[in-house]
């Protein structure tokens, strides 16, 4: 089973998605939720970094429910949330 303990979080550039991590027993599996995703959950996002991390935060328990349904022990190490998670 998938935990969420660590709150950390990190918005990539790259990516246009906010990454977090997850463990599972000592195995770390990393996610990224994307802008489209964040803007499903909160409408009223703003387009930058700050906003992003603000609606992930506001967000979080739907958002770890999401990626644990998404998660297969030992499939692969990061996975990604788009908007139709949602």
């Amino acid at each position: 089973m998938i935990e969420f303990p660590n709150h950390s979080r990190s918005y990539d550039r790259t990516r246009r998605a906010v990454r977090f991590w997850g463990y599972d027993s000592a195995m770390e599996a990393s996610f990224f939720v994307d802008e489209g995703a964040l803007r499903r959950l909160q409408p009223d996002t703003r387009p930058d970094e700050s906003g992003f991390l603000t609606a992930f935060d506001s967000n979080r328990e739907r958002i770890c429910a999401a990626a644990a349904r998404l998660y297969v022990r030992g499939s692969r190490g990061s996975y990604d949330l788009v908007a139709a998670n949602f």
